[in-house]
């Protein structure tokens, strides 16, 4: 069979980075093909050069898509050819209606005049291909994440995609959304398009690709085909990493003590609709060495209850108590609830944590600039060291800590959003999706960083959307569901089937 696209020999380097050498991708007809390796191993930048994101010119090697050489200077040449990629920020327009971000760009205008029933009618069939009922005029704010998802392959529908490729599709996704997204690819299979998915979740890749590429240090290391025998997540780790990765969480011995954060009572209100509750009478509890998990559906309310918490930084008419160590905490700002201890690791590291202009050294000690300063002056030399001890203690992959964020993989980014709050001397740290859109090697340590957290006494919350993740890392958990706790158990006695049922049963109750 002829492939549709071939990548022969590319290599790509940035300055004191050889970010690909010599890679190899092929791609046939109507299959779904994984491209998995760490953070870091070359996967995002391979497909900025196949979409013109990086153009011809700026990496050597071949592009062959339909049999014909290819030098994309642009987006815009590559989507020409019918090759659309999906990032994993959404490109979407939050106050534009579903119709205006389908057709943006591409408007459906007659002598500059859009005809808006041409618009609607298109969209309708779009959206009816991805499975969804909303009508066109739905503001994007208005849709949650999952049906953002499909509104953006709606788009690259629009475009007469060919070869479909998606950045971790599915990292913001619950479980129903994940798996509705992966069964409309398998559609996408039988109508004849190809599909490239990159993600770092290896139970997807198992259930619907043909063939699995693997890239290790900007290099092609492997490609199996699980279309002519079982491929195991564990064969596709040892690829990405080089070695057997037995136990996907390191071992911990937790010494509990007294309590050191508790929040009693705390209900919050929707930013913008005063009337909608959001947090409903929230009581939480960790004790000094403890690691607490946060399990939950999407929308359940765990990102706005830690934001509400640290500073006030989501909602309207918040009420309750917060202690920290015994005593009344006052966390009504950001800069107060730093000062009583706490840290808050937001999900969306690359808008909220990281400044990705700026280098590491400026990032880490963003937090705690007081730490580095003599006079309200910044020490630039005891600067330098804070970024180097954070670099080699949490083993930040970079040139140096002059590196630009920007240019870090996630894993690396995700190191340094850590750094910047643990500079900050917390004794309480809420940790939110903390290994979201980084690889199995870089979970690990991710992990091995909050065992390391815990046996310092401090108190942590971890939020997240992989239960396994919860079971594997927590000491006790609790289920929130419509903004309530809804359940608490011990981690040793809980199982993704109990979390579930809990759920289900507030929903019945």
């Amino acid at each position: 069979m002829q492939p549709i696209l071939e990548m022969r020999g590319i290599t790509k380097t940035f300055p004191g980075v050889n970010a690909l050498e010599n890679v190899n991708l092929e791609i046939l007809p109507a299959e779904i093909h994984a491209v998995v390796g760490e953070n870091g191993a070359g996967k995002s930048t391979l497909m900025k050069v196949l979409s013109g994101v990086y153009p011809h010119g700026t990496y050597s090697g071949d592009i062959v898509f339909e049999g014909e050489a290819r030098k994309f200077a642009s987006i815009a040449d590559s989507e020409s050819t019918g090759i659309i990629i999906i990032h994993q920020e959404l490109a979407l327009v939050p106050l534009l209606s579903i119709a205006e971000n389908i057709f943006l760009g591409h408007e459906t205008a007659h002598y500059g005049v859009i005809n808006w029933f041409e618009a609607f009618k298109r969209t309708k069939a779009l959206l009816d291909k991805v499975g969804l009922k909303e009508h066109p005029n739905t503001l994007i704010t208005n849709i949650g994440t999952g049906k953002q998802q499909l509104v953006e392959i709606a788009k690259a529908l629009n475009k007469k995609v060919k070869l479909l490729i998606l950045d971790e599709p599915t990292s913001s996704l619950n479980e129903t959304d994940s798996n509705a997204l992966l069964a409309l690819l398998k559609e996408f299979k039988a109508q004849g398009i190809s599909s490239i998915l990159i993600t770092h979740k290896l139970n997807e890749v198992s259930k619907v690709a043909d063939r699995i590429t693997v890239l290790r240090d900007g290099m092609t290391v492997d490609t199996l085909d699980a279309t002519r025998q079982e491929v195991s997540e564990d064969r596709i780790i040892k690829a990405m990493v080089g070695r057997e990765l037995n136990d996907r969480f390191p071992p911990r011995s937790a010494t509990i003590g007294e309590p050191v954060f508790e929040v009693k009572n705390w209900s919050v209100h929707h930013p913008l609709h005063a009337d909608r509750q959001v947090i409903k009478g929230v009581d939480l509890v960790v004790r000094k060495g403890e690691v607490v998990g946060i399990a939950g559906l999407m929308g359940s309310g765990r990102t706005e209850l830690a934001m509400s918490i640290f500073g006030r930084a989501y909602g309207q008419k918040i009420s309750g108590e917060v202690k920290i160590n015994g005593k009344a905490a006052d966390v009504s700002t950001i800069p107060r609830a730093m000062e009583a201890g706490l840290a808050y690791v937001t999900e969306d590291r690359k808008t909220f944590g990281l400044v990705l202009i700026d280098h590491i050294k400026h990032n880490v000690t963003l937090a705690n600039l007081e730490g580095v300063s003599k006079r309200m002056v910044v020490d630039e030399a005891a600067e330098l060291k804070v970024a180097n001890k954070y670099r080699k203690d949490l083993a930040i992959r970079s040139s140096s800590v002059f590196q630009t964020t920007v240019n870090l993989s996630g894993g690396n980014q995700q190191k340094v959003v850590l750094s910047k709050w643990l500079f900050s001397g917390p004794g309480v740290l809420i940790l939110d999706e903390p290994t979201r859109g980084i690889d199995v090697g870089a979970k690990y340590e991710i992990y091995g960083i909050i065992n390391q957290l815990a046996e310092a006494g401090k108190a942590v919350v971890v939020i997240s959307s992989e239960m396994q993740e919860l079971l594997g890392i927590s000491d006790r958990i609790y289920v929130m569901n419509e903004g309530r706790f809804v359940a608490e158990m011990p981690a040793k006695q809980a199982t993704q089937e109990k979390i579930m049922r809990a759920i289900m049963k507030s929903w019945e109750g």
